[in-house]
């Protein structure tokens, strides 16, 4: 079995790497390609560094720019290589323009696309991400969903044939590396840090970032907390950061503000975390992998289950709905129910593409 894998984002990066060694591990051929949407270190290459993801076989160094752009050329070097290659499958994972891109230079050319994580839904469609699932699972042959939630939202919208159940590839992943996290990290003594002593936050998502009145509310409630709080600062956030000057006069001593992490010093922080807030879906998740409460900086979210088991409670942008989430809100006594499946989605994924050849 010939496989054409198409990854470009840092989620995407930790999605692909149990499918990859599933594949290799069962002796079908993969073509890896890397978009190059997220390019600089710390958000591309660490983690085919610290996940043993191997390196793609083609990079085509996109880079930044607008959505047009980014997927203009990606379909642009995709459609080559696809051409070239004529896999039996082309993977693409999640929602971003590297997966639209994959979707629709393979559609184009007749290869048959098969979507990882489909099925995922927020509804507000003002999310780039929400028209890339959208047209990715209408456009696709084969539909590995993480959640039966997910398998109930293609339903409602007429997708039943090659929809499969499988489970969470980021499970997975968290899975296989939260040991070698402990193990090898050590970040919580440089950055002295007692667990559970400190907050997690992450925010990148374009209608907070872009909006200086919202971005302010967000870095408001961070110090109104009272809490040290470890704010990992995407690039693109750090722009907005200051060419707004929200930073000035807000982020206190107890903000740490700093660049992205690797994957392992990530996980790090996740598990050890009393709480989590981000605007991240990948994010949500692996805070409820590790029974970590997170407080979402969104008005909605595509993984309704963490929201529905009381682990995750959404907010927005509203300064005091954050804070009060963070000194009020009642958390569960019980673990988070398992929801995105037992660990082993990969090998699912390579047993049913196998199956159907």
């Amino acid at each position: 079995m010939r496989v054409l894998t198409v990854i470009g984002a840092r989620p995407q990066f930790i999605k692909a790497a149990p499918v990859t060694t599933a594949l290799r591990a069962a002796g079908h051929h993969e073509f890896l390609v890397h978009t190059g949407q997220h390019y600089d270190y710390l958000m591309s290459k660490i983690f085919f560094e610290e996940i043993g993801l191997p390196e793609p076989d083609l990079n085509l160094e996109v880079g930044s720019g607008s959505h047009a752009y980014q997927t203009g050329q990606m379909l642009i070097g995709l459609e080559e290589v696809m051409a070239q290659q004529r896999p039996d499958y082309v993977l693409v994972y999640g929602d971003t323009n590297s997966t639209l891109a994959g979707a629709l230079a393979a559609s184009k050319l007749q290869l048959p696309i098969v979507h990882i994580e489909a099925g995922l839904r927020s509804f507000n469609r003002e999310m780039p991400e929400e028209i890339n699932r959208l047209l990715t699972d209408h456009c696709s042959d084969v539909l590995f969903c993480p959640t039966q939630t997910a398998v109930n939202n293609l339903t409602r919208e007429g997708i039943t044939t090659g929809v499969k159940l499988v489970g969470d590839t980021m499970f997975d992943a968290t899975r296989q590396f939260a040991e070698t996290a402990r193990q090898r990290s050590a970040i919580l003594k440089e950055l002295q840090l007692e667990p559970k002593g400190f907050l997690l936050a992450t925010l990148h998502r374009a209608y907070n970032t872009d909006q200086p009145a919202k971005m302010r509310e967000i870095l408001t409630a961070f110090t109104e907390t009272g809490e040290t709080v470890v704010f990992l600062v995407h690039p693109r956030t750090r722009q907005r950061i200051e060419e707004s000057g929200a930073e000035l006069g807000l982020l206190n001593g107890r903000v740490k503000m700093m660049p992205p992490l690797g994957y392992l010093d990530t996980l790090m922080l996740e598990q050890h975390a009393r709480m989590i807030l981000t605007d991240s879906g990948g994010m949500q998740k692996e805070a409820y992998f590790f029974g970590v409460p997170c407080v979402t900086l969104r008005p909605e979210t595509e993984w309704v289950e963490t929201v529905e088991s009381g682990w995750n409670v959404i907010v927005g942008s509203d300064r005091a709905q954050i804070v009060r989430a963070v000194k009020e809100h009642q958390w569960p006594d019980s673990l988070p129910p398992a929801v995105f499946g037992d660990g082993h989605a990969a090998h699912r994924i390579v047993a049913g593409l196998a199956e159907m050849q």
